[in-house]
């Protein structure tokens, strides 16, 4: 029994999922908030490359074709599991030793949570993955018009959830920021 020889797509791949997993994990992580369930997406999205890399017509579009992957399989998840809210569990310890009181962007976070996974997918690769409009295209299967007017939607509610959450916490203290 001889080795498998890897095809040259095969090493591109490998190569890009070992250089991007940290964005990878990102990605899945701002859908699920699990880290089990995010490493589990990851691993489910090699494992469908893997499986699918022989209809990668070519390597230059390997980028937009493994985020398309990702982006799929979490939103297929957050389908599939909607029901269930599930906390990562340093958040729960967090929480029930009321050590970690860390508030970095949570407003905005909270607001992008909120947002349709159509605008949401455009903004996390946008600004939180740094693509470029016709990128971001290529990974949820529209034309550059519809992803430039999704994230003009997207960032237009992202303020008005904002602004309705500076507005609620001046109506609680009484005072403006």
């Amino acid at each position: 029994m001889g080795l498998l020889k890897k095809s040259k797509t095969e090493k591109e791949l490998t190569k890009f999922i070992l250089e991007n997993k940290e964005s990878l994990y990102r990605i899945a992580y701002s859908y699920v908030k699990n880290q089990e369930d995010a490493l589990d997406i990851v691993q489910e999205s090699i494992h469908k490359a893997l499986i699918h890399i022989n209809t990668l017509e070519n390597q230059i579009s390997l980028k937009s074709w493994f985020y398309k992957i990702i982006v799929n399989t979490s939103l297929d998840y957050l389908r599939k599991y909607k029901r269930l809210s599930v906390v990562d569990a340093t958040v729960m310890e967090a929480l029930a030793n009321g050590s970690e009181d860390e508030y970095h962007d949570l407003d905005l976070q909270a607001a992008i949570d909120h947002l349709p996974d159509k605008y949401k997918t455009i903004i996390l690769l946008r600004y939180f993955e740094d693509m470029k409009i016709e990128e971001i295209a290529k990974i949820v299967d529209e034309n550059v018009n519809t992803i430039k007017t999704r994230l003009y939607r997207a960032l237009k509610l992202l303020k008005v959830e904002l602004d309705e959450d500076l507005t609620i916490e001046e109506d609680k203290h009484g005072k403006k920021f």
